[in-house]
């Protein structure tokens, strides 16, 4: 009887409890709230509905601890016995950050308490650089620190992205975690993703096939587009430039409680542009267009689904301007025309299975038709990739899990007319794991592996692993290597370069797939100095390197055929990001150093077309009604691939935008001191007929001047 007693009596003295936490603003429940006492030292993260659950807390005043990124940490008592329920509003704290969730590592945390290392870009900046360049996303990439943008055709403006000195190949885009592009598209698809439906860019560098497969060597772009919310959004953006080029961009989005919409409509027309007057064109004749319809579903709270279509005509001519505006006639013969057209449609579904754990299924199908004529050869081909992956997420308070499969296919048809058939199809199969572990407040562990199986190539096993230091006084450091693959086909910089003319097709059976190991480390500091200026700085350093890498080499009677290199390509350098804020001022310092390799050439030069120094100066003021921006970018000598060393030259930029309460409007100065190669050396050679063209280590187009309105109908509040 005394034993029942006692224990009925200690049972009275404990009660459960559940507190629930929602924003005050949105009256919406905060995911992942930590919720923590002190004193018994027990605590929990809310689930789905806010609500986090204890069991046996002691009856009587009990100190607890509420905390979320983004929000006032509310540290308050309350009476245990009572009552059963404690509700908490948590007030946004507008002297943090913006919360900054990532999706490239499929977790749900923010960039702070990720072991990778992830650059962020935000709509902010991405705003500006669309206002610079309206039409793609390449000014976004281009003055990123370690980034290079190499244009591989003066006549079609064809460019490839570089991460670290490494090849466009060896990046991996994604938009919205979709691999929409490459392949067949090589160059020109940097030229036909405009970037006003953007939300954010994420940029990892370094091996990242772990995560979405081969071919993220170098690193990965992940794009994020706009989801709708339930206030409209309408942007429209009129651009035009005096290079006789106009631009048009819309975006509108809207949700309800069960349905939601977002629309982008893109029109671009260039007149082709000669800057230098040697009568071929500097810009291509352009004329694109780009439509992408999305529309969302919310069964319930916990459930969401979305489909897209993406849909892009883009037409490019260029060459001689003669010939563009008149037709051919005596010595004005040479064109280069690209006629593309793609279709792709993306298709995701999305459901809380509890609390703590989701289930993730989409599918991508890309339809990528092109047609490249030049006098005398035409290449005409169509290639249709699918994505398919099914991901399994769970998250505690102290690790985040996700296990997942994906099914990759590429086929690439060549013209049944074409005299060299180079069809290729792949089919590779993929099963990954990936772990991120709360060591301890100060340490993070993250860890992870994934089996591909190409039915040509074979298995490829990719772990990677990462750790992040940080603590309360402003500094981190992460570490993070890993392994990556990519398999071989011909859409690679020197096929595109020549046009792909006389190139071979990819011998599978006498090729190997390349291989690679990366390494980086970051140290990271943030600071008030004289208490009215922020400071912040991110070391890099980095090596990565490659085996077996495709070449293309001459081969008999003026083919090229493609090899595997019998030495490694070596990529290690270090790059410096340096910020400094003082009321509306901000001020961006960067610094790159990039060397890379080619161990397999007897005399191991640096890589042809890479500058080993880059630094790069941006100095932004920003307040409700103005944004000024004024750049400043230096890029070293380099080296063509005949061992010639080129000039180091700078290039500025200036921004002006004034807002308004219909929107903004604008006029930028891009390149103002007119910087471009055809100052240091010759763009053409001749015959005029049938010129060559040498390699692509400046600017090209030189000074744009463009003016615009950005027209928001409902309201400019960011602002």
């Amino acid at each position: 009887m005394l034993t029942l007693i006692l224990c009925f009596f200690t049972k009275a003295q404990t009660s459960d409890i559940q507190i629930k936490v929602i924003s005050e603003a949105k009256k919406e429940p905060l995911l992942g709230t930590t919720i923590y006492f002190e004193e018994l030292e027990k605590g929990a993260v809310t689930d789905f509905n806010g609500i986090a659950t204890f069991s046996k807390i002691p009856n009587g005043n009990q100190t607890i601890k509420i905390i979320y990124v983004g929000f006032k940490t509310i540290e308050t008592t309350i009476d245990i016995g009572i009552q059963k329920v404690f509700s908490f509003k948590l007030k946004s704290d507008e002297n943090e950050l913006e919360e900054i969730v990532i999706q490239s590592t499929r977790s749900t945390r923010t960039v702070k308490k990720i072991p990778t290392r992830i650059e962020f870009i935000g709509a902010e900046e991405l705003g500006e650089k669309a206002i610079m360049n309206p039409t793609n996303i390449s000014m976004v990439l281009r003055e990123s620190t370690g980034i290079q943008m190499q244009q591989t055709s003066l006549s079609s403006g064809s460019t490839n992205i570089r991460i670290q000195g490494l090849d466009g190949r060896y990046t991996q885009l994604l938009r919205d975690g979709f691999p929409l592009y490459g392949g067949f598209s090589s160059g020109l698809s940097i030229l036909q993703i405009p970037p006003l439906d953007l939300q954010q860019f994420e940029i990892i560098k370094g091996s990242s096939s772990t995560l979405y497969g081969g071919g993220a060597i170098a690193g990965l772009v992940n794009m994020v587009s706009k989801t709708p919310d339930e206030k409209p959004a309408l942007d429209i953006m009129l651009t035009q430039t005096q290079a006789l080029g106009s631009t048009t961009n819309v975006f509108y989005s809207k949700r309800n409680e069960n349905f939601g919409v977002s629309v982008y409509g893109s029109g671009h027309y260039q007149k082709a542009y000669d800057s230098e007057n040697d009568d071929f064109s500097n810009l291509p004749k352009t004329t694109s267009i780009s439509f992408n319809p999305k529309f969302f579903y919310y069964p319930s709270k916990k459930t969401t689904f979305w489909i897209g279509l993406n849909g892009t005509y883009d037409d490019r001519i260029g060459g001689d301007i003669t010939k563009i505006e008149n037709g051919e006639n005596g010595i004005h013969q040479y064109t280069e025309e690209n006629i593309s057209k793609r279709i792709s449609s993306q298709a995701v579904y999305k459901t809380q299975v509890d609390s703590i754990s989701s289930v993730n299924i989409k599918n991508s199908i890309s339809f990528f038709d092109r047609n490249l004529t030049i006098p005398n050869f035409n290449f005409d081909g169509k290639q249709i990739n699918t994505f398919t992956e099914i991901n399994y997420q769970k998250t505690s308070s102290k690790a985040d899990w996700i296990f997942g499969a994906n099914l990759y296919t590429s086929n690439f048809d060549e013209n049944d007319n074409a005299i060299l058939q180079r069809d290729q199809n792949d089919i590779t199969y993929g099963m990954f794991a990936n772990n991120i572990f709360d060591i301890s407040d100060n340490w993070i562990l993250e860890t992870g592996l994934r089996v591909d199986y190409n039915t040509d190539f074979g298995f490829f096993p990719l772990p990677r692993v990462s750790l992040l230091y940080k603590n309360d006084s402003g500094f981190s450091s992460r570490i993070g290597g890993g392994l990556g693959y990519k398999i071989p086909d011909i859409f690679i910089e020197e096929a595109e370069f020549i046009n792909f003319e006389n190139v071979l097709n990819i011998d599978k059976s006498n090729l190997k797939a390349e291989h690679s190991y990366g390494l980086n480390l970051d140290f990271n500091y943030q600071t008030r100095l004289f208490e009215t200026i922020g400071f912040s700085i991110n070391q890099l350093l980095y090596v990565s390197a490659i085996n077996n890498g495709l070449l293309l080499n001459n081969a008999d009677n003026g083919f090229f055929a493609f090899e595997n290199a019998t030495d490694e390509i070596l990529s290690k350098g270090a790059e410096t990001n340096i910020k400094f804020t003082y009321k509306d001022f901000r001020w961006f310092l960067n610094y790159a150093l990039i060397d890379t390799r080619l161990n397999y050439l007897a005399r191991n030069p640096q890589k042809p077309l890479t500058a080993k120094y880059n630094v790069g100066s941006v100095l932004m003021y920003e307040s409700e009604k103005w944004r000024v921006g004024y750049e400043t970018y230096y890029t070293g000598k380099q080296f063509l691939s005949n061992g010639k060393e080129t000039t180091d030259f700078v290039t500025m930029g200036l921004l002006l935008m004034r807002n308004f309460k219909f929107g903004s409007a604008f006029v930028n100065f891009e390149n103002f001191t007119d910087r471009r190669q055809s100052r240091f050396s010759p763009l053409v050679l001749p015959p005029h007929e049938n010129p060559e063209f040498p390699e692509i280590y400046a600017p090209t187009d030189g000074f744009i001047f463009s003016i615009g309105v950005i027209i928001k109908p409902f309201g400019n509040e960011e602002h």
